[in-house]
């Protein structure tokens, strides 16, 4: 018997299909990837696995059997039961998923004694244990700490470990690696095949990213609005694509070797748009003093793209806070068109890393992104709200998204 067997999924959420007609099978200790753009509905396929669009509002028909358990049909005791227990999730945010006010720990005793009724000593036992077993130096000592206290690999270790605590047959990692930089993403893959081949649990990983379900499964399962596009065993789907959407998807995935089209940045030099020169910024005084950027110098010119590359505490953000003025240097000069920078210039712009943090949940996308131009005077609603919609649909969403939720989002969508 199949750990996952779904036929003819549908989700819908009032008049939007999310999942159409979707159907698969996950064997036990094997590994399916769905993988598709933002939007695609591979974190809703996902949810409904493990029952969570039940009281959302949404419509979910067709067959879902997970590790013996009819989910459409289970009560509510039945799927407690199954959640942590016979089927774990890891979602995308770790910061959101982790009680920010709880130490790690206490986090993971407290499903383990909801699934297996232990004690509290035993429960912390076990905690200790599933750090452990995923990597997390001095485990003991890091049992304590809290999510803040965690960089974004050890919080997505952590969240694992959470998964693991049961014992589960399948595990469910909803984009894993997505915020990580290549080499933590490179630790946490290996630790879910590590632990796919100690374990024997049953993997299903959500991506949008086809290197990563390269590198982790046996199966793909591309979608698209909704719908599969191609599966088949990671080979031959990405190795020889027969749908030209799956085609389309792996010519997207950047490629250091690939032949590169013509720049458009003139070959001629064009004016200085950004100049910072010797930057540096310290943390703290004395002995406890941290350098984290020292003596860093670029120069961008108008129209030219610059990538700044580097590991988790390498500095990046860093920097990047400084030049846009979140973040008064230490040391050196920024300049913005030949004029040396005095605060937050408008005219210089961030995205941030976490888009669930940037965005205040209880206001709708569109009266967010209108916020910036209300601060700037602009006082005609009328304006505003069509700018919003034009500049919604230029990233490739939908101008009637202005009304939505930062919840009701992907996570791309989200980034977008």
């Amino acid at each position: 018997m199949s750990l996952v067997n779904v036929t003819d999924l549908t989700v819908e959420f009032g008049s939007l299909r999310a999942v159409d007609g979707l159907s698969f099978r996950l064997e036990q200790g094997a590994a399916l990837a769905l993988v598709g753009e933002s939007g695609s509905g591979k974190s809703t396929v996902a949810a409904a696995l493990l029952g969570l669009h039940r009281g959302t509002g949404a419509r979910v028909g067709g067959a879902i059997d997970v590790a013996g358990v009819d989910v459409q049909e289970a009560s509510e005791e039945t799927l407690r039961r199954l959640r942590g227990g016979r089927a774990a999730m890891v979602f995308q945010d770790p910061l959101s998923s982790l009680d920010p006010y709880y130490a790690i720990g206490d986090q993971i005793a407290e499903v383990y004694r909801v699934h297996t009724r232990a004690s509290r000593r035993a429960a912390r036992a076990r905690a200790v244990e599933v750090l452990d077993r995923v990597g997390i130096p001095d485990a003991v000592r890091r049992s304590r700490a809290r999510p803040h206290e965690f960089s974004g690999g050890m919080r997505q270790r952590a969240l694992i470990a959470m998964a693991l605590a049961c014992e589960p047959d399948l595990l469910i990692a909803d984009e894993p690696t997505t915020a990580l930089d290549v080499t933590v993403q490179a630790q946490i893959l290996d630790l879910l095949h590590t632990l796919r081949e100690e374990t024997g649990l049953g993997l299903l990983l959500v991506t949008h990213d086809v290197g990563v379900a390269a590198e982790s499964v046996d199966e793909v399962l591309v979608m698209r609005h909704g719908r599969a596009v191609e599966h088949g065993p990671v080979s031959g789907v990405l190795g020889s694509p027969v749908q030209q959407y799956t085609r389309e998807l792996l010519g997207a995935v950047p490629r250091v070797d690939a032949p590169r089209a013509a720049s458009a940045v003139p070959e001629a030099p064009t004016e200085v748009v950004l100049e910072a020169t010797g930057l540096r910024r310290a943390f703290g005084r004395g002995k406890r003093a941290f350098t984290a950027v020292d003596d860093v110098s670029l120069t961008i010119h108008r129209g030219e793209t610059l990538g700044i590359v580097g590991e988790s505490g390498s500095g990046k953000t860093t920097l990047g806070r400084m030049l846009v003025g979140l973040l008064e240097p230490t040391a050196g000069e920024v300049r913005y068109d030949g004029h040396a920078r005095v605060g937050v210039n408008p005219a210089v712009q961030m995205v941030f890393q976490d888009p669930v943090s940037s965005l205040n949940p209880r206001r709708t996308v569109g009266e967010s992104i209108a916020d910036p131009l209300r601060a700037r005077g602009e006082g005609d609603e009328g304006r505003i709200r069509g700018r919003v919609r034009e500049l919604l649909e230029r990233v490739g969403l939908e101008a009637a998204h202005y009304d939505r939720y930062p919840h009701e989002f992907s996570g791309g969508q989200r980034q977008r």
